[in-house]
């Protein structure tokens, strides 16, 4: 009784989740590091960009699918919120802004895309691009979608280099009036559209321009202005480095006349550590990569600002070595961390990405045509992190930890009611568990812990829990190794997925050597709490002192 009692606390967790994102009392701000609705009940944002940048200015896809079709698509994956990107010149461009979505495509030769849109949403094909753009985020807000407008880049086109004139202020594309022109017209215009909860102003800074002090001066006034035009809205800051630094705020916070609007954005790819995940041991690589992204980004968690991880991905048709590693690494961030994040990508293909019709995208979860899940697998790993584990509403609920497994988006659960071993399963079915002082991982509210019983064994739960077999430790660089002893490589059994993808075993723990050839995915688990935070990691000690009480002045 005492097991069922529990999980329906999980469930009563998820179903908070699923009900806030639905019907979120909007407007949305800030406590401490979560995002809130209005009744001060923690909103997460599992996000699914949706471009609308690129040279046509039109949101992707509108060829393929109805328009309804695909918003409703968005919330059938579990997703509450889609990143819609927007290019400054479609509303500061009056030869730009002024086009219908025909005439868009006409001037790019795209008459292949205007006779599918006039099949699909035949309707939008003499609205301007201003108007197709509202279309979109009514459709959202039709489906219960909320929405963030990124302001992508200024020219529209594919992003991002260091070199394409759109990268810093004061670039060729990039005139910091012309911006801010354009993030006053988007706030204005959509000040009192009730599922536009946020605007990011600007995506991926870069290029030999970038410097500190002209950061701080233009986005200081990129987000008053957007405040000023929209009050309701997030006001999000990306950093540099193509969004991969915002270490320098550990020297001098934002200075704005608001409060509890900011939130401060993070891009994490595989490739963003070059071949690292590829040539290196994966556990030394994801143990000194979330280094640097805690010193970079994590930071700010802990000084009470909301961290959004805007953009994260892999290449969906799978057996991308490096993309593979990282996954592991980042979901499993994630979840301890309970980031809010956006999912690179939905679209399936583009109208004209870089010169090409019709171009496949392998990091969109939809397929080429549109209509089926690109890799079902990878989908059902990202819907496990769409609810949260902490924050206001959530950690209300008694404490519990759960034992996830990234690489799969599944957790460890008992296999039946009658016997004592272990099995993957979804999260939201998952065994509540406490990790005692004494390092034993017992069934919560039970006398039950779990046993290691030997190499390619059966990991089971016992009633003797004072045995070396019952105590497990976090091991390896990536500590998400979970070993019954510390004996050292030699002695060490870790929890481990059987060879039929599915049971939970012990076997002699991988990679915790140098090798690079080795893979420790089906031995990557993370114990995820509902209490704990990137605080309980790092010592308040060693965090910058301006930080110990983060205040947006």
């Amino acid at each position: 009784m005492r097991r069922a009692c529990y999980s329906f606390y999980l469930c009563l967790s998820l179903l908070l989740f699923f009900f806030v994102s639905d019907v979120a009392s909007v407007p949305l701000s800030t406590s401490s590091r979560w995002i809130v609705d209005k009744e001060g009940r923690r909103v997460k944002l599992a996000c699914v960009n949706w471009p609308s940048h690129l040279e046509p200015m039109l949101a992707e896809g509108l060829g393929k699918q109805t328009l309804d079709t695909i918003t409703k698509r968005v919330g059938s994956m579990g997703f509450n919120c889609v990143r819609l990107t927007w290019a400054t010149f479609m509303v500061t461009n009056e030869s730009l802004s002024s086009l219908t979505v025909q005439q868009s495509l006409e001037a790019l030769n795209l008459s292949e895309s205007i006779g599918a849109i006039q099949v699909n949403n035949p309707s939008l094909l003499n609205l301007t691009l201003i108007q197709a753009f509202e279309a979109v985020v009514s459709s959202l807000r039709d489906n219960n979608v909320m929405v963030i407008l990124d302001n992508h880049i200024s020219k529209p086109g594919w992003c991002c280099s260091n070199s394409d004139g759109n990268g810093f202020f004061g670039d060729k594309y990039f005139d910091p009036d012309v911006w801010i022109q354009g993030l006053t017209k988007m706030a204005t215009m959509f000040n009192g559209t009730s599922n536009v909860v946020g605007m990011s102003l600007r995506n991926e800074l870069r290029g030999p321009k970038q410097n500190v002090d002209d950061w701080y001066r233009y986005m200081q006034k990129g987000a008053e202005a957007v405040h000023a035009g929209n009050p309701d809205v997030l006001v999000i800051l990306s950093g540099m480095s193509f969004d991969n630094d915002l270490s320098f705020l550990t020297r001098s916070p934002v200075n704005v006349s608001f409060s509890n609007k900011l939130v401060f954005e993070l891009h994490w790819y595989s490739f963003s550590d070059g071949e690292a995940w590829r040539s290196g041991n994966a556990n030394d690589v994801c143990g000194r990569i979330t280094g640097n992204v805690e010193r970079k980004a994590g930071f700010l968690l802990d000084g009470g600002s909301p961290l959004l991880l805007s953009e994260f991905g892999v290449d969906n048709r799978g057996g991308n070595a490096n993309d593979d590693r990282y996954f592991g690494c980042v979901a499993g961030v994630l979840a301890d961390w309970d980031l809010d994040w956006a999912l690179w990508t939905l679209q399936g293909s583009y109208y004209l990405r870089q010169g090409v019709f019709g171009l496949d995208e392998v990091y969109g979860v939809l397929g080429w045509d549109w209509c089926k899940d690109r890799n079902t697998s990878a989908l059902s790993r990202i819907q496990a992190l769409q609810p949260p584990f902490q924050g206001p509403g959530v950690s209300n609920l008694p404490p519990y930890t759960i034992i996830f497994h990234p690489s799969t988006g599944l957790c460890v659960l008992k296999k039946s009611l009658m016997e004592p071993t272990l099995e993957l399963g979804p999260c939201n079915n998952t065994e509540a568990w406490t990790y005692t002082s004494q390092h034993a991982l017992m069934l919560k509210d039970t006398l039950l812990c779990l046993k290691a019983e030997g190499s390619g064994k059966p990991a089971k739960l016992g009633i003797v829990c004072t045995d070396s077999s019952s105590k497990w430790e976090l091991i390896s660089d990536s500590k998400m190794h979970i070993s019954s002893c510390n004996n050292g490589a030699a002695g060490s059994l870790c929890l481990d997925v059987g060879t039929d993808g599915r049971s939970i075993v012990t076997n002699p723990c991988e990679c915790l050597s140098r090798r690079q050839d080795c893979d420790p995915e089906s031995q990557w688990f993370r114990l995820v709490s509902s209490t704990r935070s990137i605080a309980s990691r790092i010592p308040l000690r060693q965090l910058p002192h301006q930080f110990r009480r983060w205040k947006i002045m």
